[in-house]
């Protein structure tokens, strides 16, 4: 994989091919000089004369990975949290990371986004089996691409064949229209016929953003705010407006390194039109905890939707041994025997992993800036490991 600006809605690192990287925004694009973080780390959240097992991890993620900030929110059986914070919050002014800081969750996202249409199938306003044309007629055609051949089931599984826009965009920092997106993308052929294999593709989601908008009428932002973020009193959450670059509320920088040898910098600000429905919005990790938890629970989707998420194909050549895709919902198996089930998501200068189990723990752990060796990706694995194993 290469350490390029749109690598990020991908939930794993470890399998983005060849993309042409963005001019950065100016403000955003100043060299940061490399610092000695170890030297910057300041005293943690929850921090003790000895670190217990997840912070210590946060540590070696800056010390030994080169993070600039590291951040963690552990909820245990109980729902008590506990967050963590490891690094710096700004490379130039050495501040202290904000404990449990909003980041850009990536293709988080998509989670959201397939709870939103999952909804509308309880409702019977959606039909899961029914082809994308029966809602977006005539608009999806392509090389090997057909909308009356591809099902909503397909999209939020992953197994439409469709080709992800976002490994063609160009390297201008602009607004993108969602339907721009789509373009972007039919102007490639099918990976495979669909039903017949399993492919994550950015693609799938912002054809799922644009079935929620057409069947409810109204902006997909809006029916995940009321129908995500204030049910369940998510406070720290939400999906950024048009021309939004920024991030709302505390939250430590976010950094980029296009090679092994160059330098870090600062793209926190950055137009995020390009992710849309698959990877736009920013979080917390206590808030994701909270989101993962609920759905788990029952407490956004009935039964039969929420068995229909957790029914899953394997998904390991991007998410790891083991993992398995559901609808927008992401199995893996934990060391200590349980499976977590979240998903995870990158965006430019940020990286999210995390999920929740059955019996009612949930942690996320957040980075400053994507990680491109299996090294450090697995370092990240091992922090979630450890906070839902502890």
């Amino acid at each position: 994989m290469r350490a390029q600006t749109r690598q990020g809605l991908r939930s794993s690192t470890r399998r983005q091919g060849g993309r042409r990287r963005r001019a950065l925004p100016a403000a955003s694009a100043t060299a940061i000089a490399v610092m000695a973080l170890s030297a910057l780390t300041p005293p943690a959240t929850a921090s003790a004369a000895r670190p217990d097992a997840v912070q210590q991890n946060l540590n070696a993620l800056v010390r030994d990975d080169g993070i600039p900030a590291a951040l963690a929110s552990v909820q245990d059986r109980g729902g008590r949290t506990r967050t963590y914070t490891a690094g710096v919050r700004d490379l130039v002014t050495g501040e202290p990371v904000p404990a449990d800081g909003q980041v850009r969750i990536g293709s988080n996202t998509k989670t959201f986004v397939a709870v939103v249409v999952l909804q509308l199938v309880a409702e019977r306003r959606v039909d899961l089996d029914a082809a994308i044309d029966t809602y977006l007629p005539g608009l999806v055609r392509g090389e090997g691409i057909d909308g009356r051949r591809i099902t909503v089931r397909h999209l939020l599984q992953q197994t439409s064949g469709l080709p992800d826009y976002s490994n063609y965009l160009g390297d201008e920092v602009r607004y993108y229209a969602p339907r721009e997106l789509l373009t972007t993308a039919l102007q490639h052929p099918a990976d495979f016929a669909p039903g017949t294999s399993w492919k994550y593709s950015n693609t799938n989601y912002v054809l799922a953003g644009l079935i929620v908008q057409k069947v409810t009428g109204r902006p997909l932002a809006e029916q995940i705010d009321r129908r995500v973020i204030k049910h369940i009193g998510l406070r720290h959450t939400y999906f950024p407006a048009p021309g939004d670059e920024g991030i709302r509320e505390p939250h430590p920088h976010g950094y980029l390194r296009e090679s092994a040898d160059a330098p870090l910098r600062d793209i926190t600000e950055i137009d995020p039109s390009w992710g849309w429905a698959a990877g736009q919005m920013v979080s917390t990790g206590s808030d994701l905890n909270r989101f993962f938890s609920a759905l788990l629970a029952g407490r956004l989707l009935p039964a039969p939707q929420l068995a229909q998420m957790r029914s899953t194909v394997p998904a390991e050549a991007t998410f790891g041994p083991g993992a398995r895709y559901g609808l927008g919902l992401v199995s893996r198996p934990l060391p200590c025997g349980s499976l977590s089930w979240g998903h995870g998501g990158s965006f430019p200068g940020y990286e999210t992993r995390g999920g929740a189990t059955d019996d009612g723990r949930a942690a996320n752990v957040a980075v400053t800036m994507q990680r491109t060796d299996e090294a450090a990706r697995r370092h990240l694995e091992r922090a979630v490991d450890t906070a839902l194993c502890r």
